[in-house]
């Protein structure tokens, strides 16, 4: 057992537990503390320096928070390597050019701990040996369908079963024949721009959008015609007003401002497409994750005309290593293409998709969504609470009914000092200019945060410490914290 004999300064206006609790992270820092060394139990450590066990608690927490030990049932708080600690990005260093040089640079540059990057994933919850068995199994398969090429428009049985999951979960009817796979939204994107020549086409696309597909549709030479947002999303108007022959949306969660298209903005836009001609891409990008109010269906499951080109991804419901996603054509662009399709190669790999075949035949496609949408909720609601209660009303929170990110508009401040004060506080969040057709007419205030790959345990970790770097003294305090979003 080890001996912890700090020089605790009961007159310090820094809590002892702070005190405690940095004393204990130094020591594993500077390598005094092993990986693998038991700390002192609660009430011995208590007894040991003559204070309460609630300091001694609050200091283990935070330690257990921070990832520097581990909980486990009999054995107490064991202490982690430093290096091992789950981190989900570090800051790049420099080459090392000598030896001598080493040291420096790694005292230079700060390790970031909290990641707030959109696009993130929960890993660990992943069923790891579930998904390796489905992947033995697909490579059991000694077809040509699985070892070969595979079909130009995708597996037809997975086909199926995504048609099968999009009807129950988004109301979408569409037949197998009308799917075609790709291998993520940009080359989905893309794929769409040479089948239907999008080139010189005028392109609505909401201001801001997701800034990965508007790099596709100017690489492929579209003429993009920004639609900006009111605050229920896409200015449906000023689209009926342009010279847009297609428009691309994301209703169901805007990217990146959040909001939910309404029914009424929704049969607008539908009507507009039928009226001009017009197609629709709509990019469903997220629907999963859904946290308040009634689900709206698809913009594809109210389209009567048959306008509405639908764009779905399993990146973010089942694993981007993946690389699948999908499109469901209307029947006529369907056979305007069919020949262009035809010198296609499939670009998702045919092992991938009978491995994902049976995951979703098997049923742990559906069980695993049911866990991530609960998952991802409590960790939704556990941020906007550490929010609420270390940053109040200095901030004021963005898109928050669904998917996997916030935006966040701290008040009076500038993006690029935030994102600077976040690194030095071993945080890290990003800006969202590039989402903006005119960068500088994003709001100066405004950051992004992607939660989906932090551990719920360690979110208000991470937000207290963004609360530290950006307001400083002003932050709470963290044992009353503890409470309220437990």
């Amino acid at each position: 057992m080890l001996a912890i004999t700090p020089l605790l300064d009961k007159e310090n206006n820094t809590p002892l537990y702070m005190q405690l609790y940095k004393y204990i992270r130094e020591q594993i820092e500077g390598g005094m503390l092993l990986q693998g060394s038991c700390l002192p139990s609660i009430r011995q450590l208590a007894s040991h320096l003559n204070i309460s066990k609630n300091t001694i608690e609050a200091a283990y927490q935070q330690l257990l928070a921070e990832g520097y030990v581990e909980s486990k049932a009999r054995n107490g708080f064991i202490v982690q390597q430093l290096e091992e600690l789950p981190r989900p990005a570090l800051l790049r260093t420099k080459p090392e050019a000598s030896s001598s040089s080493n040291i420096s640079d790694k005292n230079d540059v700060p390790e970031i701990r909290f990641d707030f990057r959109y696009g993130d994933m929960d890993l660990s919850r992943f069923p790891h040996d579930v998904w390796k068995a489905c992947l033995i199994d697909a490579l059991s398969e000694r077809t040509n369908e699985v070892l070969g090429y595979g079909d130009r428009q995708g597996n037809p049985h997975l086909r199926a079963e995504i048609a099968s999951y999009i009807f129950e979960s988004r109301g979408v009817n569409c037949h197998a024949d009308q799917i075609i796979l790709c291998a993520g939204t940009q080359q989905a994107i893309s794929m769409l721009c040479q089948l239907l020549a999008l080139n010189n086409v005028p392109i609505g696309m909401e201001d801001p959008g997701y800034d990965g597909v508007k790099t596709i549709f100017h690489h492929h030479n579209c003429k993009l015609i920004p639609i900006p947002l009111q605050q229920d999303g896409l200015h449906v108007e000023l689209l009926q007003g342009s010279a847009a022959k297609a428009v691309y949306v994301t209703p169901s969660h805007q990217f990146p401002m959040g909001m939910v298209l309404p029914i009424q903005k929704r049969m607008k836009l539908l009507q507009w497409a039928k009226e001009r001609k017009a197609l629709i891409i709509e990019d469903d990008y997220d629907s999963e994750f859904r946290y308040s109010g009634q689900p709206i269906p698809s913009l594809k499951a109210l389209d009567s005309s048959d306008q509405v080109i639908y764009m779905g991804t399993l990146s973010k419901s089942f694993l981007p290593a993946a690389r699948l996603s999908y499109i469901v054509l209307p029947q006529a662009v369907l056979g305007s293409i069919r020949s262009k399709l035809m010198s296609y190669s499939q670009p998702v790999s045919p092992i991938i998709q009978q491995a994902v075949l049976l995951f979703m035949r098997r049923g742990h496609f559906a069980r695993h969504v049911r866990r991530m949408r609960r998952l991802y909720q409590s960790k939704h609601k556990k941020l906007l609470n550490a929010i609420s209660y270390w940053m109040g009303d200095r901030v004021e929170v963005i898109g928050d009914r669904s998917g996997l990110h916030i935006l966040l508009d701290v008040k009076g401040r500038n993006s690029s000092e935030l994102i600077q004060l976040a690194e030095q506080g071993n945080c890290r969040v990003y800006t969202s200019q590039a989402h903006w057709n005119d960068p500088l007419q994003c709001p100066a205030s405004f950051v992004m945060l992607g939660f989906g790959g932090i551990e719920e345990s360690e979110l208000e970790t991470g937000i207290r410490l963004l609360s530290l770097a950006w307001f400083g003294a002003e932050s709470g305090n963290i044992s009353q914290a503890k409470n309220i979003v437990q």
